[in-house]
C-alpha cells in the first residue's frame, strides 16, 4: 500500500472518531434525550366552549384525537399542540368546528425532527349529538361507548380509529393506512374501508346493511347482525363467527381464506381466487360449488336459501352444525 494512501486512511478513521467523540459528548450534554434535538416545540392548551351545538366538524392535520364524556356537563377542547400550529375552536352554525391554524414559513417545513405528536381531547357534556365528521391526515382517532350520533362519517389517511359510539344511521369510516375496529355499537347501516389495514368488528347490530372493503389486510367478524353484509377485499382472509344476516352474505376475495363458524343468512355468495372457503353453518342450504383445483365437502341438503360458492384454487369444506 501506498504511503499517501495509508496516511488518507489514518485521517479518515481519525476524523470518524472525532464525530464520534463528539456526537458522545453533544448527547451527554443533553443527558441523551432525543426530544432535545426536535425543533418543534409543543405546549398544552385549552379551549372553553360556551355556546351550544349538536354537530361536530373536525379537520386535524396528525392529531391523535379522543372524546370523553365531562364530569362538569361543560365542553373543552385541550390541545398538545405544536407552538405554530395551533387549532382554532368555535361554534358556527350550531357546529363545533376544530381546525388547525397553520402559520409556520416554508423554511420550518425543512428538516424537522419531531419525537413526539400533537393531540386533541375532545370533553362533551352530553351523551346525543346530531352528526360526527372527522377529516384527519395522520392519527389515531378513539370514540367511546357513552356516546351516541345520528351519523358517524369519519375518513384518514394514516391512522386507525376505533369506535365503540352508536349512530341511528350511517357509520362510515374509510382510511389509506389503518385499523379499523368497531365494538359493542348499533347502526342504521355500516360502511368500513381500509386499503392497508385490518378490519375488526365484534357485538354490532345493523338494522340496514353493513358494506366492508379491504385491499391488503385480515377482517374478523364477531357476533354480527344485519339485514345484508357485503365483503370484498383483495389480499387477505375473512373470519365470521356468529355473523347473521337476515338476507344476503356476499363475499368476495381475491387471494385469502374464507372460514365461517356458526354464520347464517338468507342466501350466501362466496368468490375467491386463491383460498379455501371452510366452516359451518346454521340452517339447511341449497348448495351450488364450484372450484378448478380443489376438494369440495358439502351437505347434500336441497332445502334453505342458495349457498353458491366459487372458488379457482381452493378446497371448499361447509357443514350444517346441528341447533336442535
Amino acid at each position: 500500500m501506498k504511503k499517501s494512501t495509508k496516511i488518507l486512511l489514518i485521517v479518515s478513521i481519525a476524523c470518524v472518531f472525532s464525530g464520534l467523540a463528539l456526537f458522545a459528548a453533544a448527547m451527554t450534554m443533553i443527558h441523551w434525550d432525543l426530544s432535545e434535538l426536535s425543533n418543534v416545540r409543543f405546549e398544552t392548551n385549552t379551549y372553553d366552549v360556551t355556546q351550544s351545538f349538536d354537530d361536530l366538524l373536525i379537520n386535524a392535520k396528525t392529531d391523535d384525537i379522543s372524546f370523553i364524556l365531562s364530569d362538569d356537563k361543560s365542553c373543552t377542547v385541550v390541545c398538545y399542540e405544536q407552538e405554530n400550529m395551533k387549532h382554532t375552536v368555535k361554534v358556527k352554525d350550531n357546529t363545533l368546528e376544530i381546525s388547525v391554524n397553520d402559520t409556520r414559513e416554508w423554511y420550518e417545513h425543512i428538516g424537522i425532527f419531531m419525537f413526539d405528536s400533537p393531540k386533541t381531547t375532545i370533553y362533551l357534556p352530553k351523551e346525543r349529538y346530531a352528526s360526527l365528521l372527522i377529516d384527519s391526515a395522520t392519527g389515531n382517532i378513539v370514540i367511546p361507548k357513552d356516546l351516541t350520533f345520528n351519523s358517524i362519517d369519519i375518513s384518514g389517511s394514516t391512522g386507525s380509529v376505533r369506535c365503540d359510539a352508536s349512530s341511528e344511521g350511517l357509520t362510515k369510516i374509510r382510511l389509506s393506512t389503518g385499523d379499523i375496529k368497531v365494538s359493542c355499537v348499533s347502526s342504521g347501516e355500516m360502511d368500513l374501508t381500509t386499503s392497508t389495514g385490518k378490519i375488526f368488528m365484534e357485538s354490532v347490530s345493523s338494522e340496514g346493511s353493513i358494506t366492508i372493503g379491504v385491499s391488503t389486510g385480515r377482517t374478523i367478524l364477531t357476533d354480527v347482525s344485519c339485514k345484508s353484509l357485503e365483503h370484498k377485499s383483495s389480499t387477505g382472509d375473512i373470519s365470521l363467527k356468529d355473523v347473521f344476516s337476515s338476507e344476503l352474505l356476499h363475499i368476495k376475495t381475491s387471494t385469502g381464506d374464507v372460514v365461517f363458524d356458526g354464520c347464517d343468512a338468507g342466501e350466501i355468495f362466496v368468490k375467491t381466487s386463491t383460498g379455501d372457503v371452510t366452516g359451518s353453518l346454521l340452517s339447511e342450504k341449497v348448495f351450488i360449488t364450484d372450484t378448478s383445483t380443489g376438494d369440495i365437502n358439502v351437505p347434500k341438503t336441497v332445502r334453505g336459501g342458495k349457498c353458491e360458492i366459487t372458488t379457482s384454487t381452493g378446497d371448499i369444506r361447509i357443514r350444517i352444525t346441528d341447533t336442535q
